[in-house]
């Protein structure tokens, strides 16, 4: 039993050492999978943000060089006609002051209003903030940081449980065309050459002041100058004629400003530059004839972060489990920074996000400690469960089934060595008892009848076990028949106190039966007799040392079934035994059965009898002395 039990032991941990790493390996590729799939879902958010983004820089580049003004010249329109500009308005968004040029001389002019020093008033106090910016501006020019090259940065780093960078949820299937066209739109470098009428050109001038006409044009920087600044050299600067720059016009077009009768220009992507810790100058530069105009919008970055958080992340279910932290900061500007969410402590996934420019100034950052279970997870749960269950019950079976076919085969073996030595115990006794009534030695009549009852009761002894190991046989075989006849049950009682009165006499014991009035049902006389003479020398056997030998028989009738008792005042059975006596071959291991001897299948056949007849036997030990055994019969 021992070796069945550790090969038993080695095969199910082998089994479940195997079934583990399968496990591991599939809620890792789950696990994985819901990373993905939330860092698709944060990506399409951040990508609406970009999108947004992406629309106002196309609005932007898309404006009339001569936009800026109060009134400007449609495109296709009749030479001198003026229009107001669509900017002269203010903004609807909150998180745009307004759009300003600044000129090459330094000046400020403003859609917002025909003059920017006489201001409308309820566009007073933003034209004066328009103002004010410019002249930041002009500082910043001068001192040659407008636009601080900045490190390569990642644009979208996705972690999640601190793992690697986990592939694009959606880029294992599609491939995102329109949010590469719009990635590939922001952030790029090259310039763009435009034409426009002479009146366009005369508007763009326009607010020039005297000093700034006087002025040589404003040139582009070249050479190291050029690389240390990456932005034009400062006002009134002398520099040599330029050679052609990235994104620049041929150098053949820089002698002449004029194509065709037409101004043409050239159109530089935006940029921007922080004027202070709440407001960014997104600008483009207008290089006509060697002269160069910044036109541009200002940003409230605060505003800003406010409005893409609400317009695209305070309403989707993300929120509830996910915060978003935007953040506008550049070198030297701790900016502005706008949380939403859920609050989030050790996140267990985090995208990160650094826009292209000109919003290069902008981060955000997606971070969740709960990464939405999918339904495969649920799946996979309701799997394992049931193979864990299957795994524990199946091998709860094979070790119980083995083991019951490792006691079945000690409990056949002991049997074998108890039928051997009950069999010679009689069939000496026999042979010693022949021996000597041949010898003479019993002398007289009385001793020779004492020989014969000895020798009539071990036969008698003898048939009995002999007809209970043919009886289990047969019963194991199904080949026992059983004749069910009606009667009332007197007839059995009686024959079993005629059969056990000498046995019962010679041991001392007294045997009481009782049945009133019970009704007539079916069994079948031969089994129920040898069922109660072997509970009755069963209660001899194993009482015959008791200080009390009483025996009661007693048949009972209810309602649905008859009830027949023995009770004895003997020893009573182990408490874990009384589930287990009645198996084939059992015999409770203690030194009373040691010394009374036994072959295990007399209570074994008591079971069998009474199951093929439709009822059923339990034990149960008295509150006194002794144990009663309870059979109960169909009544019908």
């Amino acid at each position: 039993m021992k070796h069945l039990q550790m090969v038993i032991a080695v095969v199910a941990l082998t089994l479940a050492v195997l079934l583990s790493l399968v496990v591991w390996r599939t809620y890792s590729g789950v696990a994985q999978e819901e990373g993905a799939r939330l860092g698709y879902f944060a990506q399409a958010i951040i990508d609406t943000m970009e999108s947004e983004l992406t629309e106002m820089v196309i609005r932007e580049e898309n404006r009339a060089v001569d936009a800026y003004n109060y009134t400007f010249s449609p495109p296709g329109s009749a030479a001198g006609s003026q229009i107001r500009s669509p900017l002269s308005r203010p903004p609807q968004e909150n998180y745009i002051l307004g759009h300003l040029q600044n000129n090459p001389d330094g000046s400020f002019q403003t859609p917002l209003a025909p003059d920017p020093r006489h201001p409308p008033p309820p566009l007073d106090d933003r034209v004066q903030q328009l103002e004010r910016i410019n002249r930041i501006f002009n500082r910043k020019k001068t001192t040659g940081v407008v636009r601080r090259p900045r490190p390569a940065k990642p644009r979208d780093t996705i972690a999640a449980d601190e793992e690697k960078t986990v592939p694009g949820y959606a880029d294992r299937f599609v491939t995102p065309e329109a949010s590469r066209r719009q990635r590939t739109y922001l952030g790029r470098k090259t310039q763009r050459r435009e034409k426009i009428t002479a009146g366009q050109a005369q508007n763009l001038a326009r607010r020039e002041g005297p000093a700034g006409m006087a002025l040589k044009a404003e040139r582009r920087p070249t050479g190291a100058a050029a690389e240390a600044t990456g932005e034009e050299a400062s006002p009134g600067t002398p520099a040599p004629r330029p050679r052609a720059e990235q994104g620049d016009r041929p150098a053949e077009a820089e002698t002449a400003a004029i194509v065709g009768g037409r101004f043409q220009v050239e159109v530089a992507p935006l940029q921007s530059v922080f004027i202070d810790d709440d407001r960014v100058f997104m600008f483009r530069r207008i290089l006509i004839d060697e002269r160069i105009y910044r036109q541009g919008i200002v940003l409230r970055t605060a505003g800003l972060l406010q409005h893409l958080a609400a317009a695209h992340f305070e309403s989707q279910p993300m929120a509830a489990f996910a915060r978003l932290q935007l953040r506008a900061a550049d070198e030297g500007y701790p900016g502005q920074e706008v949380q939403r969410g859920a609050p989030v402590g050790q996140a267990r996934f985090r995208l990160q996000h650094t826009f292209p420019a000109p919003f290069d100034f902008l981060h955000a950052t997606i971070a969740s400690e709960v990464v939405p279970s999918s339904a495969s997870r649920r799946v996979l749960n309701a799997m394992l469960a049931l193979l864990a269950t299957v795994f524990l019950v199946g091998f709860g079976a094979i070790f119980y089934s083995a083991r019951t076919l490792i006691d079945l085969a000690e409990r056949r073996a002991r049997f074998v060595s108890s039928v051997t030595h009950e069999l010679k115990t009689p069939l000496t006794n026999i042979r010693m008892y022949i021996e000597m009534l041949e010898q003479g030695v019993a002398r007289d009549t009385d001793r020779e009848q004492d020989y014969f009852e000895i020798l009539n009761a071990e036969s008698a002894r003898l048939a009995r076990l002999i007809n209970n190991v043919l009886e289990l046989s047969r019963l194991e075989k199904n080949q026992r028949p059983f004749t069910l006849t009606t009667g009332t049950f007197e007839d059995v009682l009686q024959t079993l106190q005629s059969v056990m009165a000498a046995k019962l006499d010679r041991e001392g014991f007294d045997l009481t039966v009782a049945a009133a009035d019970l009704p007539a049902f079916a069994y079948d006389r031969e089994a129920m007799l040898q069922v109660l003479i072997n509970l009755v020398e069963n209660s001899v056997k194993f009482g015959r040392h008791a200080d009390t030998r009483r025996i009661r028989v007693e048949a009972t009738a209810t309602a649905d079934e008859v009830v027949i008792t023995v009770a004895d005042t003997g020893p009573g059975i182990p408490r874990k035994a009384l589930k287990k006596i009645f198996d084939d071959f059992y015999r409770v291991e203690d030194a009373l059965t040691r010394s009374t001897g036994g072959t295990g299948i007399g209570l074994a056949l008591v079971r069998k009898f009474i199951a093929a007849m439709g009822g059923r036997v339990t034990a149960a030990n008295n509150k006194g002395p002794g144990c009663t055994i309870t059979l109960r019969l169909p009544r019908g």
